[in-house]
């Protein structure tokens, strides 16, 4: 289809309308007030392309460019740009779009409304990569033919230098990157801005709030320093409101056109957001953040005292290493003072850039000082150790780029462009938003303790392993210092390609299928090697499978979360399984014999004999050749997990996240019975207890790998009950440790008492 309305969207559908689109299809989905719209798909984006020839054109010019070559790189966006931007659209596509347009007109009783035209491409606000600011944004078009031209101008956008640099960088191959458009009522908004519902440099759980006058493309640009709050989640207390000097707004002119204008001098010091509207604003997020089942980065506006979500998408920085400054302290003369948005203490000479034609003067290691970053940035931002800005908030561009790169980052200076002097060493504290005169030691100190740290780690006898649901973060993950990985998930390693894996068996395939999954474990087995990593065979439910090519024939399930899902649809469907069982034949033939196999969502000991036939039956024998085990994620499994160690496992992995759902009948996807789901409902507890004391019984090891495995407090009850191992997000290993450090301390003072009572 060329287009489809938010109503019809949701998040899974990011390969029809690209990461925004399906987005907002998804919190339309849900009640969440959203201004209406529809989506351009990607499919007629690539028609386009295909049907007028211009596609190997434009993948002839990509493969000749070096990116690191600047000047090379914006000459040959701005030759693809051109070639799309003068093609003409086939007829039938422009009465799609303009039927829509229309409709979407008397839907709102206005006509030729003003709308926004977003990009939205397949490869973007995803949980792994942000691609912040990488495509086009057009605000106040209005009529159908104005909306025809910029939706050709967002699909020309998608070869921005800036945005063919990420997707290199980022090993994002051209071809398979498509983008669609989102065609969105205006919400001609009197403030606006960004909410976190964690802060995202920390991971506190608190609303981190940034908001402006007038429309919120000056927050996220960081054309302005926006008013900046904080907010506790967990009874709406309001702990922190820092009002900034708001000079820029963006508003519609008399020809409804958007442009910057100031502010007037009697709302630039104004607060913007009341008390009533930050509870507001917080509420909506503790919603999102449910209804996810993550921690979002969010757009909003208040139009006419009304709230809307322009935006939602996972926050992609959250667990990323970031240069150590624990303890560190910097002395010395402080030359600015603005926002600490990524954290770190980095080193360097001043390198000002004013404008983008200056980007080539930044070297390796330089700071980079400017008014704001902009998306055709990155490329020099990559080269260097800190950056620094005038203007901005810890939601904008600069903030979320650097943090996504782990480089320090300060902004809302207000004037380190006039302070700082070109190629003058400084020192800045991107956590305390500091900057200082002169080159320190600080940076080599840090090291060193964290040297003295490696060399004497943590010891414990409980393992602490770590959850990988993408090859990318393997390395990350190992660097953690994680006992191995106690959760492999394979659904990314399929979904990602694009292509349902029935579908490849279906084409004769079956290799290609072995090999994709071969590689993308190996990737992780080799960063952990030969320490244990236990992968999860596919646990897909069915509305992740129907937008893959080949998924045409998924079925509808009313709640794919109890439905065809786990072993029991592996069973149904074998040859899938095999191929799985095939692939981890083929690394343990390659000497990766730290690699165990584990089945989830089983029912019945039935199907862990089932399962272990089929491994048989392609040449890798249980036990013998691998280790096999299994997921406890249903109040039946742990009910019965006696049967299941006599038939034999080697390990055990309790997954509480569905193990919660399924035992309390509550749905963690779904908002309105959200505030019902905890792991620590005593129903949950006694099923994880009597899980890891019957498999200490039997000697079989045991882990935990649901979200409950990052809570401290839970950890420690885990310890006592003699847990083996306990697998969090990598993010959280350090932490995790450290409880498990203590609690098994505890458990050996316990006993020394009663030994001397």
């Amino acid at each position: 289809m060329y287009v489809q309305k938010f109503e019809d969207l949701n998040k899974s559908d990011i390969a029809i309308a690209g990461g925004k689109g399906a987005n907002l299809g998804e919190l339309t989905q849900a009640g969440i007030p959203v201004p209406p719209g529809f989506v351009v798909t990607a499919e007629t984006y690539q028609k386009f392309m295909e049907d007028t020839g211009i596609n190997d054109k434009v993948l002839d010019i990509l493969d000749k460019i070096d990116i690191n070559d600047t000047k090379a790189l914006q000459a040959a966006a701005e030759e693809i740009k051109s070639i799309i931007v003068e093609t003409p659209i086939p007829d039938d596509m422009i009465m799609f779009i303009k039927e829509a347009y229309n409709q979407l007109c008397q839907r709102v009783g206005e006509d030729d409304t003003d709308v926004a035209i977003r990009s939205s491409a397949t490869a973007e606000d995803l949980p792994e990569a942000s691609f912040a600011g990488q495509q086009d944004t057009f605000l106040h078009v209005s009529g159908d033919e104005e909306v025809i031209e910029y939706v050709r101008k967002c699909w020309a956008s998608l070869f921005e230098a800036r945005a063919i640099f990420y997707r290199e960088e980022n090993d994002f191959e051209h071809s398979k990157v498509l983008i669609a458009v989102v065609v969105q009522k205006m919400a001609i908004a009197d403030k606006a801005g960004v909410m976190f519902t964690v802060n995202p440099s920390t991971g506190e759980d608190i609303a981190l709030i940034e908001g402006s006058w007038g429309l919120g493309e000056a927050v996220v640009s960081g054309d302005v320093t926006p008013d900046n709050y904080q907010v506790a989640k967990a009874n709406n207390e309001i702990i922190n409101v820092t009002i900034s000097d708001k000079k820029v707004m963006y508003t519609n002119d008399e020809n409804g056109t958007s442009v910057k204008v100031d502010v007037p001098e009697d709302k630039r010091n104004e607060r913007v957001l009341s008390d009533e509207e930050l509870i507001e604003l917080t509420e909506m997020g503790k919603r999102v953040q449910a209804h996810y089942g993550e921690p979002m980065d969010t757009e909003w506006a208040f139009e006419r005292d009304n709230l809307f979500l322009l935006q939602a998408r996972p926050i992609t920085t959250l667990g990323d290493d970031a240069p150590a400054d624990d303890g560190a302290s910097v002395e010395g003369e402080v030359l600015v003072r603005g926002l600490g948005a990524s954290p770190g203490i980095a080193t360097g000479n001043v390198k000002i850039v004013l404008e983008i034609d200056e980007l080539d003067k930044i070297e390796e290691g330089d700071v980079m000082v400017t008014t704001m970053t902009t998306p055709d940035m990155v490329p020099a931002m990559r080269r260097a150790s800190g950056i620094v800005t005038d203007e901005g908030g810890v939601t904008c561009h600069a903030s979320i780029i650097s943090r996504e790169l782990g480089i320090p980052c300060v902004v809302g200076t207000g004037d380190a462009t006039r302070t700082l002097k070109e190629n003058t060493g400084v020192t800045l504290d991107g956590k305390k938003g500091l900057v200082f005169e002169g080159i320190t030691e600080v940076k080599e100190e840090a090291a060193q303790v964290q040297t003295v740290a490696a060399e004497a780690p943590i010891l414990t006898v409980t393992e602490v392993k770590a959850n990988v649901s993408m090859p990318e973060a393997a390395e990350r993950a190992a660097a953690t210092g994680a006992d191995g990985v106690g959760l492999l998930r394979t659904e990314h390693l399929m979904l990602t390609a694009g292509i349902h894996p029935g579908k490849f068996i279906a084409d004769g395939k079956e290799d290609e299928l072995i090999n994709t999954i071969a590689e993308n474990v190996q990737i992780v087995a080799d960063a952990f090697y030969p320490k244990p990593v236990w992968y999860r065979t596919l646990d897909a439910p069915t509305d992740e499978f129907i937008t893959l090519e080949g998924g045409e024939n998924e079925p509808e399930e009313h709640n794919p979360m109890l439905g065809w899902r786990g072993i029991r649809r592996e069973l149904d469907q074998p040859e899938i399984l095999k191929c799985e069982f095939k692939a981890i034949k083929k690394l343990h033939e390659q000497g990766y014999t730290n690699i165990g196999i584990m089945i989830p969502l089983s029912q019945s000991p039935s199907e862990l004999i089932q399962a272990k036939a089929l491994c048989s039956e392609v040449g890798l024998e249980p036990h013998k050749d691998v280790d096999f085990g299994m997921m406890v994620e249903i109040p039946a499994a742990a009910l019965t997990i006696e049967d299941y160690l006599e038939i034999g496992v080697d390990f055990v992995s309790l997954g509480t996240n569905d193990l919660t759902q399924y035992t309390l009948a509550v749905d963690r996807n779904n908002e309105f019975v959200a505030k019902h789901y905890t792991e620590e409902h005593p129903a949950v507890m006694k099923l994880i207890e009597r899980t890891i004391k019957k498999c200490a019984e039997a000697g079989v090891t045991c882990s935990i790998c649901g979200q409950a495995g990052s809570v401290p407090h839970i950890v420690e009850k885990l310890v006592k009950f003699g847990i083996t191992s306990v697998s969090s997000n990598a993010d959280a290993v350090a932490e995790v440790r450290k409880t498990v450090a203590r609690a098994e301390q505890k458990i050996i003072l316990e006993a020394a008492r009663k030994r001397l009572e």
